[in-house]
């Protein structure tokens, strides 16, 4: 037993360390500076690419970007309670659930049109209408793998946290030029703009009114990401029908089923939120290391040559999900 552990820990503490490290470094200049931590981790990591090639580091790159992300997941549903959805009531929800079905389904038809795989349609399409890079990943953990699946999912990254940036900046003037108040600002921004940190951000610049609203909103989009990854799972597996695809096609992952477990635990309230916010806070985390090896396993080199179309898919898709926002707010919801 003990040789085992020793092993284990000779063949991954390398990779896990240099990924921690990285995302250490991510955390300070995105606090530092104010930029979103996981494109810092995202591209810190790109620059060391050159480290992937060691084979002592390998191992442990490959078990942060796979099992600390599925972990990181799971955990996402310690930071969201039944409690919170239903003081939305139903229209807020129903708005949620309609909008990300639409820019998923949205995704998958503009990337047919584009020319582009029906796959990065529905990885960037899943991540614009959810929670950005967090979606990307799990999505991209129930998509079969495919020698264009990391490079794929890398670009997704880049762009909804791109994108992200620019829309905490833009969306609150755009909010004020269409005159919304604070409440319907605080649904605009929290339905739409792709990461939590950027809604939090935009949110709060406005007024504590807007931020509290938009946050709320952001963590029903989020409550999403569950049922859509299970039915992008399901699906994957359906359409498969050889038997050696089969094989390639995942299976529903278990780290969905530990958010479904960890979020009826969190809306119990039988544990103490004093036990409960340590182990939450630790899923951004996990997240910004398995990002950090990710980007460490990929090169800037590949990424770029994606070309242009998949930059007009997710382009498409950012402004899709604002328009249905807006359409509801000016015309629908007066």
């Amino acid at each position: 037993m003990i040789d085992r552990l020793t092993t284990a820990w000779a063949q991954y503490f390398p990779g896990v360390a240099v990924a921690t490290a990285v995302a250490l470094a991510a955390s300070f200049i995105a606090q530092r500076y104010g930029a979103p931590a996981m494109l810092m981790g995202l591209l810190l990591g790109m620059a060391f690419h050159f480290l992937n090639e060691t084979p002592r580091v390998g191992p442990g790159l490959e078990l942060a970007a796979v099992k600390a992300l599925r972990l990181g997941v799971a955990l996402l549903g310690l930071r969201l309670t039944v409690a919170d959805v239903v003081s939305l009531g139903w229209t807020p929800v129903l708005l949620v659930i309609f909008a990300v079905l639409a820019t998923l389904l949205f995704g998958v038809v503009l990337s047919r049109i584009l020319g582009c795989d029906r796959q990065l349609g529905v990885l960037t399409g899943g991540s614009v209408a959810i929670c950005g890079a967090s979606a990307a990943m799990a999505i991209s953990s129930v998509l079969p793998k495919g020698p264009d699946t990391q490079r794929q999912t890398l670009f997704t990254i880049i762009g909804v946290t791109s994108l992200s940036t620019i829309a905490m900046v833009l969306y609150p003037i755009i909010g004020d030029v269409l005159q919304l108040n604070d409440q319907e600002m605080g649904i605009f921004i929290g339905a739409t703009i792709h990461d939590v940190a950027q809604v939090v951000g935009a949110g709060y610049s406005v007024s504590p009114a807007t931020g509290d609203l938009g946050t709320f909103i952001k963590l029903l989009r989020v409550a999403m990401l569950v049922p859509v990854v299970l039915m992008i799972g399901i699906v994957v597996r359906t359409k498969v029908s050889a038997a050696v695809d089969r094989q390639k096609a995942p299976a529903v992952p278990l780290f969905l089923i530990g958010f479904i477990v960890l979020f009826a635990v969190n809306s119990s309230g039988f544990i103490p939120s004093e036990v409960i916010q340590p182990v939450a806070n630790l899923a951004p985390v996990l997240l910004l290391v398995a990002i950090a090896a990710l980007g460490i396993r990929t090169s800037m080199q590949e990424v770029m040559t994606i070309g242009m179309k998949p930059v007009m898919l997710i382009v498409g898709e950012t402004f899709f999900i604002a328009a249905v926002i807006v359409a509801y707010l000016l015309w629908i919801a007066k």
